[in-house]
């Protein structure tokens, strides 16, 4: 599937999308998003062992489109970025075709089902950029964002459009509200040498100065720009406790 935009420029295709079915009773559907230059294949095979089984997983794959940080070198990646931080400029616009398209994955869902959005890296970036729009309520352009997120999940990650996010949230009694009780769930390394922990700390202390109270942050000593079975259990517990949903753990 492919979005367009106002620049005229011609719209980039995602790719693949890959889907994790629950082995037991259906109550939540999460959208997973990959890191730069990855595909959904990779994590879809990581969720398909967690001992979660009333949770769907849903892996697409993001466009290749060249990277300012590569030199404009093209790779799967949801944006373009310059630099892994919350200080670099931010392409809105290819955030917001990217949250449009996790919103597209997650808007066939049954009206029972609980909807969460997570994701590695720049897949973790664009998460939290869909919350943020969940959030408020509409795109950085504007346009309605369409769907209720009930869990947001961004590990070795960090915030886009930061600037101005308090603002934002504080004009709105709504995006009040919504921010103060939508869980989120923040995991960074120590040892993180492609986007460095102080990014994902930053990241976590923005978010709950403009009011995300329900806001848990994880660090691990040693972790690099990866992930490890200690941190996914922390995920597992984390989604456990938060959406109510089993665990198949003895």
């Amino acid at each position: 599937m492919s979005y367009g935009n106002r620049t005229g420029r011609r719209p980039f295709e995602f790719g693949r999308t890959h889907v994790v079915k629950p082995k037991g009773r259906h109550q939540v559907t999460i959208v997973w998003l990959h890191g730069l230059g990855d595909n959904g294949a990779s994590w879809s095979q990581l969720l398909e062992t967690l001992p979660l089984p009333n949770i769907k997983w849903i892996c697409p794959t993001a466009p290749i489109r060249p990277v300012a940080a590569f030199g404009g070198f093209p790779c799967t990646a949801w944006f373009d970025v310059g630099e892994f931080s919350e200080d670099g400029s931010d392409d809105v616009e290819g955030m917001d075709a990217s949250a449009a398209h996790v919103a597209n994955l997650l808007s066939t869902e049954p009206a029972d089902i609980k909807l969460g959005v997570g994701g590695f890296s720049m897949g973790a970036a664009t998460a939290l950029y869909s919350a943020t729009c969940c959030i408020y309520g509409k795109y950085g352009n504007g346009s309605q964002f369409p769907i209720h997120i009930s869990a947001v999940i961004g590990l070795s990650g960090w915030l886009p459009c930061s600037r101005g996010l308090k603002t934002k949230v504080e004009v709105s009694p709504e995006a009040t509200r919504r921010a103060a009780v939508l869980p989120v769930l923040l995991c960074h390394g120590r040892a993180d040498d492609v986007v460095p922990y102080k990014h994902g700390e930053k990241s976590a202390e923005v978010l709950r100065s403009a009011g995300y109270r329900n806001l848990s942050f994880r660090s691990y000593n040693g972790l690099g720009h990866y992930t490890l079975p200690e941190e996914m259990d922390d995920v597992c517990k984390w989604l456990t406790a938060r959406l109510g949903v089993a665990s198949s753990r003895n």
